[in-house]
């Protein structure tokens, strides 16, 4: 494996003290100790603090080997499983990055980019998905896929960010909850059960 970059180094510092430690005690001067490099070489490469942050943050959020969605949906109910699983597990990797930008969003609205954000190229793939699914004649219910997408995006995000502080509300096994979400999903956007053995 190729060594890792200055600039990675900085970016992946830069995520982790900032979700240890918010806005305020990510500062450069930490940041930089934590990659292990002086505070110039970070300014030299990032120009600011809230350069260099908003670009962790949007770094850290990339889909890392995500299952993508594909062109020609042959089985929904194994292709939404699988793109299911690899999101929610990044959220789920991610969770304290996350709920430290939810709590800061108000203060620094300027550090979060919501146009190309992963959670925006997500619910994008998944609505182009969701018209593929229709268009071919297989999900037959009248139905906005926007609205169907943040509804299951809702759901995995919700799940992520509140098993470990919600126990009683989420007492199923994930993977059994990932795989009711799913299904109950398909079967709101009128996609039936598939009649060959590979479903059974």
């Amino acid at each position: 494996m190729a060594p890792m970059s200055v600039r990675d180094q900085l970016l992946e510092a830069a995520a982790r003290v900032y979700a240890e430690s918010g806005y305020r005690g990510a500062t450069t001067r930490r940041i930089a100790d934590e990659a292990r490099v002086n505070e110039i070489t970070l300014f030299r490469h990032f120009g600011s603090k809230d350069a260099l942050i908003r670009e962790a943050i949007t770094q850290a959020g990339s889909p890392i080997g995500a299952e993508p969605l594909p062109d020609t949906p042959r089985d929904p109910t194994n292709e939404l499983k699988k793109w299911a699983k690899a999101h929610i597990t990044q959220l789920r990797e991610r969770r304290s990055l996350i709920r430290t930008c939810m709590g800061e969003i108000a203060e620094h609205p300027g550090i979060f980019s919501s146009d190309e954000s992963p959670p925006a190229r997500a619910a994008k793939a998944l609505c182009q998905y969701l018209r593929r699914l229709r268009d071919a004649g297989i999900a037959k219910a009248q139905f906005d896929e926007v609205a169907a997408s943040t509804m299951l995006m809702g759901v995995l995000f919700a799940d992520a960010m509140g098993r470990d502080i919600m126990p009683d509300m989420y007492r199923n096994d994930p993977d059994e909850a990932l795989d009711q979400y799913v299904r109950l999903f398909l079967r709101s956007i009128g996609v039936g059960r598939r009649r060959d053995s590979s479903s059974r």
